[in-house]
């Protein structure tokens, strides 16, 4: 079965850091989308960034370009997002997800096919 654990949540204070983890079991990546995507109290779960296992390929939704960075490591089955200078407007939960299709690599919700329990991201002004 595919497994997916975030972590690395917490509070911090606007202009801080986190860098989240996201620990994949349960299949071998091959041309996959694994993205991060954050769900705030009353909004819609939005799609943060994503990379493709194979190239490196990223991207990143407007709000977070020049200050999230997505990275993966194939050999520990884990990707990462780097969180600089946050916001209050980042408090959100953080879920990572997968996308086994050519779907998931447009960086959607309908286009990942795995999910992994979120981590709370807080962000006190």
């Amino acid at each position: 079965d595919v497994q997916l654990q975030a972590s690395g949540g917490g509070l911090v204070q606007a202009g801080g850091s986190l860098r989240l983890s996201c620990a994949a079991s349960g299949f071998t990546f091959d041309d996959h989308t694994l993205g991060w995507f954050r769900q705030a109290p009353g909004k819609e779960r939005e799609e943060v960034s994503c990379i493709n296992s194979d190239d490196g390929t990223t991207y990143y939704t407007g709000s977070v370009q020049g200050r999230f960075t997505i990275s993966s490591d194939i050999a520990k089955k884990t990707w990462y997002l780097q969180m600089n200078n946050l916001t209050p407007e980042d408090t959100a939960v953080y879920y990572c997800a997968v996308g086994f299709t050519d779907w998931g690599k447009e960086c959607r919700r309908y286009g990942m096919n795995s999910w992994g329990k979120g981590t709370q991201v807080t962000v006190s002004s």
